[in-house]
């Protein structure tokens, strides 16, 4: 047998093995949740997860943690779940903050007095971000939103009203961002 042939078919055999050991570590990885969030909420399940852009800007991924029940926007009774966003780029914490009252104001939640209150207590919590960042919130249903940076507790905002409008940013049937929503809802299409 051909010596040439022969190692070709044995690289070629460690390459697909390795491959496989890739794909096996990088699927752990990501249906394992990180330890805040799997405090917050136990046996917790990736639902979903996709990446948003800004004018073709990459800014962050996102990913749904829920109960192994699941998330479901519509269900009567509110559930406890996570969105994690690992940020893509360097931002400051109060453009953050800004956006997301941007957002919580076209869905026409809180009122104003209200959406002024919750910018204050978002900019006092959020800080600047780098490449790398991960801000998780904590959605305490009827009680809270609690927020981590990297795996440490940040704060809370300690308002059910805004909690509710925080997440509709990503959530709610008349968010923006209707693709990153429904991949994070785990209703993505394969391909």
């Amino acid at each position: 047998m051909n010596v040439r042939l022969l190692a070709r078919g044995f690289f070629m055999s460690l390459m697909l093995s390795s491959a496989a050991l890739l794909v096996q570590a990088e699927d752990k990885a990501i249906t394992t949740a990180p330890a805040h969030i799997s405090e917050e909420i136990p046996q917790a399940s990736l639902q979903g997860s996709g990446s948003f852009r800004w004018f073709g800007l990459h800014i962050y991924d996102a990913s749904l943690w829920s109960s192994p029940e699941g998330y479901k926007p519509d269900s009567d009774k509110p559930q406890k779940f996570a969105l994690d966003l690992a940020y893509a780029r360097n931002l400051y914490g109060g453009k953050i903050a800004d956006a997301s009252i941007d957002e919580i104001e076209k869905l026409k939640l809180g009122t104003a007095e209200k959406r002024e209150r919750w910018l204050t207590q978002m900019k006092t919590i959020f800080p600047d971000v780098k490449q790398g960042t991960h801000i998780t919130g904590i959605h305490i249903p009827n009680e809270a939103a609690r927020f981590y940076l990297n795996g440490k507790l940040l704060g809370e905002i300690r308002d059910a009203e805004f909690a509710r409008a925080f997440f509709a940013i990503w959530l709610d049937k008349n968010t923006s961002a209707q693709s990153l929503r429904t991949k994070l809802l785990g209703k993505a299409t394969a391909g």
